[in-house]
């Protein structure tokens, strides 16, 4: 029988539909393989292309002077950085000039490569330019939210193959992330004992083991209890911490670890499905919030959101958030 499950973290009910349920080696992803090489002469994100880019904000060199990661402006920013923030409102019409930052996170000079495949301590690298990103962005006094994310593949919202993250500064507090602090201020178990919702959530994942994908010593991956989609990852950091950019340097070693082993049981369990992941944090001025629990959230898209989706704002996941977990597990690395 289907059940409807209560995602707390986000508050959205999701139909486990166990009656259309698929087995998990049924979502792999089925797409015609190509050649890709390891370096496109008409590729910007490209080693010896740098010239195609804006100057660069940020870069990490390995111990030969090469770049391993690269930051540069995004020449097809969302967003502006020039100018002030100056708002308007006629009756009900609201808005505000289309002030922030958007930058390109170039993860490797390799064209050819994917996150999955790379070695922890160069995802290290990437987790630091994040970081480093992240605070600077929160510098700009204009800045109200800063977004870090992940588009993996044409499912996924990429125009650019070559592996590379994003990172957008925004002048207002997004919706959907003020509804997810709403979420956890007006829990039962902040409201009357001042708990986060989001470390008891993981203490109930781990102890039940089930919905367990991996874990080490600072962080745990699981599979969420209502899971908004099939394979949804959410990646926590069992340290207390609402702002990545706080993030240490030893906690970035475990992270490139456990991000790595998350992507490659995707890639080698679903053969290298299309994701988005994102880092969903507030800003050093919200660090010590004792109601928010900064996160990763790691999203295949292997399923499309229809009309009932559209209509209802509720999800229907077609594989059992166990199953899942179990599967991941089990995949040979």
């Amino acid at each position: 029988m289907p059940e409807v499950r209560l995602n707390q973290i986000t508050g959205d009910w999701v139909i486990i539909a166990t009656e259309r349920a698929k087995r998990p080696e049924d979502f792999k992803h089925k797409k015609e393989k190509k050649e890709v090489p390891q370096h496109s002469a008409s590729c910007p994100f490209c080693t010896g292309n740098e010239s195609m880019t804006p100057s660069e904000t940020f870069r990490i060199t390995d111990s030969d002077g090469n770049w391993t990661v690269r930051c540069v402006p995004n020449k097809f920013s969302a967003l502006t950085p020039e100018g002030i923030i100056v708002k308007k409102r006629d009756d009900f019409k609201e808005c505000l000039t289309g002030i922030g930052l958007h930058e390109v996170i170039i993860e490797t000079p390799r064209h050819d490569m994917t996150t999955a495949l790379l070695a922890p301590e160069h995802i290290m690298d990437i987790l630091k330019a994040y970081r480093n990103r992240q605070l600077a962005f929160y510098e700009d006094e204009r800045v109200e939210h800063v977004i870090v994310f992940k588009n993996h593949g044409e499912g996924a919202g990429t125009s650019l193959e070559h592996p590379h993250s994003q990172i957008v500064g925004t002048p207002v507090f997004p919706g959907q992330v003020m509804n997810r602090l709403n979420e956890a201020i007006r829990n039962y178990y902040y409201v009357n004992f001042g708990d986060c919702l989001y470390c008891l959530y993981m203490k109930g994942e781990k102890d039940q083991k089930e919905r367990v994908v991996c874990e080490n010593e600072h962080f745990l991956a699981f599979v969420p209890y209502a899971a908004l989609s099939p394979f949804h990852v959410w990646i926590f950091p069992k340290r207390h911490n609402a702002c990545y950019g706080l993030i240490t340097d030893e906690e970035i070693g475990a992270l490139a670890v456990i991000l790595k082993e998350v992507l490659l049981r995707l890639y080698m369990g679903l053969d290298n499905p299309d994701y988005n992941y994102v880092v969903r944090s507030l800003s050093p001025r919200g660090s010590d919030a004792k109601y928010f629990h900064w996160y990763i959230a790691v999203v295949p898209r292997l399923t499309k959101a229809a009309g009932f989706e559209l209509g209802t704002g509720m999800f229907i996941n077609t594989s059992m958030p166990e199953e899942s977990a179990k599967f991941l597990r089990e995949v040979e690395l």
